[in-house]
Order: C-alpha cells, then sequence, then structure tokens
C-alpha cells in the first residue's frame, strides 16, 4: 500500500473517530500529495519517496511554526501545531540517532571516494537522497562539513 493509500484509508478512520485534529493534518497531508500527483510530469503517480519529501517538509514546518508560536505567547496555537505536526511524523521512517547519523555519512563518504571539503557537494548528494526522511539535512549538512574537514 502506498501512502497516498495509506493516508486516504486513515482519513476515513480519523472521520469516523472524530478526531479533528489528525482529520485536518491528514487532509494538509493529501491535498499536498494530489497536488504532487497533478503536477506537470509527474503522470498522476506519487512514488513514495517523493511521498516522504513532502512530509519531511510539512513535519518541519509544522515544528517551525509551532515555534514561532511559542515565541509569541500563543501557546494554544503551538499546542495545536505540535499535534499536527506529531501526525505527520508517524507516516516518515524512524529518524536517525547521532551514531547511526554519523555510521551513514561516513559509509557515504567512503562510497563516493570524498576526502577534502571539495568533494562536500559530492557526498550532499547521495546523503541528502539515501537519507531522506531519516535526517534533517542541516544535521547532515554540518556532519559531512565536519568530517571532510
Amino acid at each position: 500500500m502506498t501512502l497516498f493509500e495509506q493516508v486516504s484509508k486513515d482519513i476515513v478512520v480519523a472521520m469516523k473517530a472524530k478526531d479533528k485534529v489528525r482529520l485536518q493534518a491528514l487532509r494538509n497531508i493529501k491535498k499536498y500529495f494530489i497536488e504532487a500527483k497533478t503536477a506537470p510530469g509527474a503522470n498522476d503517480t506519487l512514488e513514495d519517496a517523493a511521498a516522504l519529501k513532502i512530509l519531511a517538509k510539512l513535519a518541519k514546518q509544522g515544528r517551525d511554526t509551532a515555534a514561532l508560536y511559542t515565541e509569541q505567547g500563543r501557546p494554544d496555537l503551538a499546542e495545536e501545531e505540535m499535534a499536527q505536526a506529531q501526525v505527520v511524523e508517524e507516516y516518515l521512517p524512524k529518524a536517525l540517532s547521532a551514531e547511526e547519523l554519523e555510521a551513514e555519512v561516513k559509509a557515504i563518504i567512503a562510497e563516493t571516494g570524498a576526502s577534502s571539503p571539495k568533494d562536500m557537494g559530492k557526498v550532499m548528494g547521495v546523503a541528502t537522497k539515501k537519507l531522506a526522511g531519516r535526517a534533517d539535512g542541516k544535521a547532515i549538512s554540518a556532519l559531512v562539513k565536519q568530517l571532510l574537514a
């Protein structure tokens, strides 16, 4: 079952359970999925890899928005935004720990044959594809920079 089908099925479950926060988050996810499916060149399909990128982006946006609401003294809105971000995160693969991330990045550096900071672009290209949805881009970038220095 694809992520698109899973989200569609879960919308029905959330409706029946009258879970408003979950339903709103799932409908938002489905909206982005449909936009990606109907984009020019998508041929009305959505691969799970592309869906994971969308989910990672939505989860990050939710966390960032919640942090902004907290800074502005709006805990009610921050709480709702975090709840929706948590629903999105349920569909993402388990995030890598710092040790796992370092091991993965070291393997990618060895695989690409990178040896200096000049090779960062080569490593980042492989790393972002391989670790999509499992690690934050900033964390990957900082670690690659540190290991190549």
